[in-house]
């Protein structure tokens, strides 16, 4: 043993052994601070294999660019300057750890370039509780410290005065970019598209740590800060001429109809268009896929649109969620809620709803609430209130999976929180169990039943049990609705998101829709991208399916004139698919893609609408229609992309509206801020609870299982005979 001492120390007091122990301190505190302190939704996961490739990617994450950054010291000579300078980068990867703990603790995200820069913001959120967040077991995060510097003053570590070799050096260097390269290439299987496509900041310290999520963060915002500084007020007058020309003028016939009414937005996800009405045959039996939706989409109380698509590109649900709630369109590459939502200027529906009927918003959502950016881009669209995943149940195998709590659960959970909310309210429920890859609802026998599809292809299997699980989800939180006496004071919105089944699936979904695989075609992928969109307005006669053609970029100024807010002067490039004065464009992110009620051009293929027959070589008449319709287009996604990543709209001042003040929204004690508004106006408060008589109504919500729903025959049996002896006694 005491052999062993002397070597360790002898190794230790090298250079090298002194910038790995100063490693190894980093690294353990690192990983102490990702199970204790953070959040990194390790479990969110389908497989084992995935949860511990993840558990390896976490434990390893922090040595790369530990390694290369404290390495850096190995290439200085001086034996002071060394020591000084490794012990510097060591301190200042401790502080930035450190630094993001306590911000955690306050915000629950971490520390982007933007949030850092923005100092009186950051100080302001931070000074009045940085005391209070201190915790006892802070002191492990200095512990590494008090060793070494007991160790050198009892000299069982002494200085090294030899210097280090520079071609060891950057062997060191070169062995912690190889290290750096396998951690990515890991992180990649557990999330391809990771850098790219932003997701969440969770994602990215999860996958490659706390330096270089700092660094991806920086360069972001520089980035992003390159585009608004090239932007002026002058590049706003063109896109306002723009504007007014594409200005659709509500139908009077229907402008105004939910005028003052609550309103709640269900964001539904992966739902295709092609669901509705649909019935899987299994054996030669047919069972209602979505019987609740279709319910409403035939309603004569729904403003329903057969000819609705999505129109996201690589932000998918962040590019419908920005589409839906600002008018304007996500990036072609990359999500806008993440690179620019946390900062840009924005006028979205919880902001002109405040200013314009005193609405109260909130948003309802399973996952961890920095996922695609939304506990930073909910602040700038103006949402009051924010329940995440940290609201809610926790979760485990039987009620959630990788994209959060299944949708039954977090809707039950909402409960507590939307009854204190004062009316008029602007909700959103974002849905997730009918998700990729549509197995979510493995874990719960009682949910297990509706028969799943026959192909060769497990995601389109799979597809419909977890679209007739949504679906029970909804109809359960409309018999709440009516049951506590809201549903007839509301407007419920339900639009689907993006595609389900992706079109390299498509050929093998051919079959059940009754089409040919063979002869699949560019055109048959661009119908699959219709999704629903349905404005549902109780107690209203005047509802019918339209068939205009749109896409979600069309969603708010048609809600909006339904709620009589005209939209004449707001900033966005969509258009009221209830108006006469709609023109049927559908621009789409890939490449001169766009759908009409004549024209579909997908893919570099072009095919008439109507028949769908492709038109491989079109006279001059027609070429220079598509060539009109192509340039209306790609105007549209022009005119929308200047004004977001130029954020133009902080230039917008004759809009009527006032620019949100995000220091004034924290998304932490919600539930305790709603019960002091509640208690503050008392017999003024319009919260279901105090129209309740205070009591609560959480038992109202009742969603049953499909298991419940759908008792097998003896249980009808047993079920009729306590009937018929109940009816006896």
């Amino acid at each position: 043993m005491k052999r062993f001492k002397d070597t360790f120390f002898d190794v230790v007091s090298t250079r090298l052994g002194f910038i790995l122990l100063l490693l190894l301190g980093y690294t353990l505190k690192t990983i102490w601070a990702y199970f204790m302190a953070f959040n990194l939704d390790l479990a969110s996961v389908e497989h084992p294999v995935q949860y511990y490739l993840r558990l390896i990617i976490v434990i390893i994450n922090p040595i790369p660019i530990g390694l290369m950054l404290i390495g850096l010291s190995l290439y200085i000579n001086r034996k002071k300057s060394f020591y000084f300078i490794a012990w510097l980068i060591s301190a200042l990867l401790t502080i930035l750890l450190f630094a993001n703990i306590i911000y955690y603790r306050e915000f629950a995200d971490f520390i982007t370039f933007s949030s850092a820069m923005a100092s009186r913001k950051t100080s302001e959120g931070l000074g009045k509780t940085v005391i209070d967040s201190l915790q006892v077991w802070d002191i492990i995060y200095l512990l590494d410290y008090l060793i070494l510097v007991l160790l050198f003053w009892k000299k069982k570590i002494t200085t090294d005065s030899r210097p280090f070799h520079k071609r060891a050096s950057f062997a060191v260097t070169s062995l912690s970019a190889l290290a750096f390269s396998i951690n990515l290439f890991m992180a990649e299987l557990d999330r391809p598209e990771l850098l790219t496509r932003g997701f969440s900041n969770t994602y990215v310290v999860r996958a490659l740590g706390l330096p270089t999520f700092s660094i991806y963060s920086t360069n972001q915002a520089i980035q992003a800060q390159k585009e608004r500084d090239s932007a002026s007020a002058k590049d706003l007058v063109p896109v306002k001429e723009y504007l007014a020309t594409q200005y659709a003028a509500p139908n009077q016939n229907y402008f105004g109809i939910g005028k003052g009414r609550n309103v709640i937005v269900l964001h539904l996800e992966s739902f295709q268009q092609f669901l509705i009405d649909y019935k899987l045959k299994i054996d030669d039996k047919e069972y209602e896929v979505t019987p609740f939706i279709n319910s409403l989409y035939h309603s004569t109380e729904t403003f329903a649109f057969s000819n609705f698509f999505n129109q996201v590109k690589a932000g998918k649900t962040s590019d419908a969620e920005t589409m839906m709630e600002t008018g304007l369109f996500g990036l072609s590459n990359g999500s806008f809620m993440v690179n620019y939502g946390g900062e840009n200027t924005q006028f979205a529906a919880p902001t002109i709803l405040a200013q314009n009927g005193d609405y109260t918003s909130a948003v309802f959502h399973g996952n961890v609430g920095s996922f695609w950016n939304r506990n930073n881009a909910y602040k700038q669209w103006g949402y009051n209130y924010f329940f995440d995943a940290s609201y809610f149940s926790k979760q485990t195998a039987s009620n959630s999976f990788q994209y959060g709590l299944n949708d039954k659960t977090m809707l039950a959970d909402s409960i507590k929180y939307l009854e204190h909310m004062q009316q008029p309210f602007y909700t959103k429920f974002i849905t997730v169990t009918n998700h990729y890859p549509y197995n979510s609802l493995a874990g719960n026998s009682d949910e297990q039943g509706f028969p799943l599809a026959q192909t060769n292809d497990e995601t389109i299997n799979g597809y419909f049990a977890t679209a007739n699980y949504l679906d029970s989800s909804i109809k359960a939180l409309f018999q709440y609705f009516k049951d506590t006496g809201i549903y007839d004071n509301s407007v419920i919105v339900l639009y689907g998101d993006h595609y389900g089944i992706s079109n390299s699936r498509n050929p093998e979904l051919a079959p059940l829709l009754d089409k040919d695989s063979e002869t699949w075609s560019q055109y048959d992928n661009a119908m699959l991208q219709r999704v629903p969109y349905m404005v549902h307005v109780p107690g209203m006669t005047k509802g019918f399916i339209s068939d205009t053609f749109g896409g979600e970029i069309d969603g708010l100024p048609t809600l909006l004139h339904v709620l009589g807010i005209d939209t004449a002067n707001f900033s966005q490039v969509g258009q009221d698919l209830l108006s006469a004065d709609n023109k049927q464009i559908v621009a789409l992110r890939t490449a001169g893609s766009y759908i009409t009620p004549q024209y579909t051009s997908y893919n570099g293929r072009i095919y008439d609408t109507v028949s769908g027959l492709e038109i491989t070589n079109p006279d001059e008449n027609t070429s220079a229609k598509l060539e009109e319709v192509r340039a209306e287009a790609t105007l549209q996604l022009k005119i929308s992309d200047e004004i977001q990543t130029g954020d133009l709209l902080r230039f917008d001042t004759d809009n009527g509206l006032k620019v949100v003040d995000i220091k004034t929204f924290s998304y932490t004690q919600s539930l305790d801020r709603l019960k002091e508004i509640e208690e503050k106006r008392g017999p003024k408060s319009t919260s279901i609870y105090s129209q309740n008589g205070n009591k609560t109504t959480v038992d109202r919500f009742n969603a049953p299982s499909y298991t419940a729903l759908n008792p097998k025959p003896e249980e009808n049996e047993t079920t009729s005979q306590t009937s018929t002896t109940e009816k006896k006694d």
